[in-house]
């Protein structure tokens, strides 16, 4: 299987000094808290300090927006992260929980002017899962990049 490719900008992978927000689905935890010590590891190899990062768990992908959300309003935290995991079952409520899950995320985004990674895998098996574990250290990165880039921007 290949996967996409994405280069990440180094000059704004430095960690140091931001506060990261983690909330993760606690729904599939033997997959999320992989996905959750891939996040901190890499968080710690950018930079960030294990005291600046508040992480949080929430029973499942659909309570994920609401927590972040409640972390955006507090206004403590340089980027939030979302961590997930959603496996395809028999009946539609894949498709309501992945559609739902993700619009919930941006939306805190761009409602607070806040980075979220978003970290909530959507897969029809474990296995597919498992290859993705990594979406923990990738989205990482993601925040503090894009933490350090809207200070860039002066946003």
């Amino acid at each position: 299987m290949r996967h996409a490719q994405h280069r990440d900008n180094p000059a704004l992978l430095d960690g140091t000094d931001l506060r990261i927000g983690i909330v993760q689905a606690r729904f599939n935890v033997q997959l999320t808290d992989r996905m959750a010590e891939a996040c901190l590891a890499e968080l710690h190899g950018l930079g960030v300090e294990p005291d600046a990062v508040r992480h949080i768990t929430v029973p499942g992908a659909l309570e994920v927006p609401q927590a972040l959300a409640a972390m955006a309003a507090g206004g403590s935290f340089d980027a939030l992260i979302a961590l997930g995991c959603v496996i395809r079952g028999d009946t539609y409520h894949f498709e309501l929980v992945c559609n739902t899950s993700a619009v919930g995320v941006q939306q805190v985004a761009l409602d607070f002017g806040l980075p979220v990674a978003n970290g909530i895998i959507t897969v029809d098996t474990e296995a597919q899962a498992i290859v993705r574990i990594d979406k923990g250290g990738e989205c990482a990165r993601v925040a503090v990049e894009m933490a350090n880039l809207l200070v860039q921007v002066g946003a």
